[in-house]
């Protein structure tokens, strides 16, 4: 697939090799030429530099026939020109725009078919703050995705010592809940991933995914690790758009205050929440965070614009009692730096943007993807057409689909209800599957296992 990327940010920087990897034919543009020959000295693709939205740069980076366009600069305003220019010009098939002011996201109208002609619309702002808002209604979770709207979760949680099933082997789950139905999709021990067979003991310190009706989630937990209490205090250091928007959400459920900085900001914020309480001040001020009992506040976010200010914000916030961290990282070199010592999440919203794009680039009927282990690994969920002459999958027992090395059937969603797989589970025509690869390089087999052909032989 021939695919523009417009903006050499971190997000475009990601997409762009992630989909380099997987063989599509990529070009960047951006107005920034260093950047791009930082890209191209470790990525095989094409760079254009100039300004993204301009008829003649999008020209030279081949929009004549290019698949899709992906518009990710920092300026929204750019980014729907850029799609607009590209349907005027060259009739491109599929365009993609990030959006980040919720002032443009307020009427559907705005990017209908009479309107600026964008296919699909990608707001960084609320794909991170929904994912935050899983994590806390979630406590002791490391990640929460959500698939089929919700009706099922693949959760990862750390192994404790002390946990039922810790020491012991997967099989053995079933006696353990015998009136839940979940599946081990997969374990990373030690940063190496390990297929979960019948046999394979979970062990103190195991990452552990796993998958299972919404219901059955907390049920599932309770047996890797003693169960954190719910959530009501929180504290947020930072008002920006994730901030608030994370506050708009919970604030109905949580206490909440907001600790930002610039004084017309906490105006803004005290004029348009309805109960969370908004401080002026510094993160990283010790005072400040002791006058606001720090040490009775279940979970400090520190989600500002600077990882430094984040960081070192959450180790000050932990260190001074609060119970739980979680910290937004820009930067994925430092996302494994800080996790799982001081600070408990590390929040990557590139990751959590990619799997929205890459949503809409996947092969087939792919209907959700989510980037795991900073994207190393990728969770999707696709939908099975076609029947037993046309489909790889469809009519066909788990045990007998030809998965490719390294993934595995979670679960399966046939209207309403839900089905963890088991080798004898039958995939039907129109089921949702969810489906685990801890190696991403298998995707482009999985993309054509779920194609639907005249004939396969």
């Amino acid at each position: 697939m021939k695919i523009i990327i417009l903006g050499a940010n971190q997000v475009g920087s990601t997409l762009a090799e992630t989909l380099a990897n997987e063989a599509n034919d990529i070009t960047v543009v951006d107005s920034d030429a260093e950047k791009l020959r930082e890209l191209k000295d470790h990525i095989d693709i094409g760079t254009i530099t100039g300004q993204a939205s301009h008829p003649d740069v999008l020209d030279r980076a081949g929009g004549e026939d290019a698949d899709m366009i992906i518009a990710v600069t920092e300026s929204d305003e750019i980014n729907m020109v850029a799609c607009r220019v590209a349907y005027s010009l060259f009739k491109t098939p599929k365009k993609i725009c990030r959006i980040r002011s919720s002032s443009y996201l307020v009427s559907d109208k705005l990017f209908g078919k009479g309107g600026v002609a964008v296919d699909v619309v990608i707001s960084p702002e609320k794909i991170v703050s929904s994912y935050i808002a899983r994590l806390i209604d979630l406590p002791g979770a490391l990640q929460v995705l959500d698939f089929a709207d919700g009706r099922v979760q693949l959760v990862a949680v750390k192994a404790f010592y002390g946990g039922p099933l810790v020491g012991q082997e997967i099989r053995l789950l079933r006696q353990h809940m015998p009136s839940v139905d979940a599946r081990v999709a997969a374990i990373f021990r030690k940063d190496r991933p390990i297929i979960p067979e019948g046999s394979t003991v979970i062990e103190a310190d195991d990452e552990v995914f796993f998958v299972a009706a919404q219901k059955n989630i907390k049920a599932c937990m309770g047996e890797l690790r003693r169960l954190d209490k719910p959530y009501k205090r929180l504290i947020i250091a930072g008002g920006g758009n994730i901030g608030m928007r994370l506050a708009e959400s919970l604030e109905d459920r949580y206490q909440i205050k907001i600790i930002e900085k610039d004084p017309k900001r906490c105006v803004y914020l005290s004029q348009n929440l309805d109960s969370a309480i908004v401080l002026n001040g510094e993160a990283s001020q010790q005072d400040l965070l002791i006058e606001e009992s720090i040490e009775e506040t279940d979970v400090f976010l520190a989600l500002t614009n600077s990882d430094e200010a984040n960081i070192m914000s959450s180790l000050l916030a932990k260190r001074l009692g609060a119970k739980k961290v979680m910290t937004l990282i820009n930067n994925p070199a430092y996302v494994d730096l800080v996790q799982g010592g001081e600070i408990d999440v590390a929040i990557s919203p590139q990751q959590a943007t990619i799997g929205s794009l890459l949503t809409h680039v996947r092969r087939g009927d792919v209907v959700n993807v989510h980037s795991l282990r900073r994207g190393a690994a990728e969770a999707i969920e696709a939908i099975a057409h076609g029947d037993q002459s046309s489909s790889r999958v469809v009519g066909k027992a788990i045990q007998n689909i030809d998965l490719p090395e390294g993934t595995t059937i979670g679960a399966i969603v046939r209207n309403d209800e839900v089905f963890i797989a088991h080798d004898d589970t039958i995939v039907q025509s129109d089921d949702h599957v969810i489906l685990f690869l801890v190696d991403r390089k298998r995707i482009p087999e999985v993309e054509r296992l779920f194609q639907v052909g005249f004939s396969f032989f």
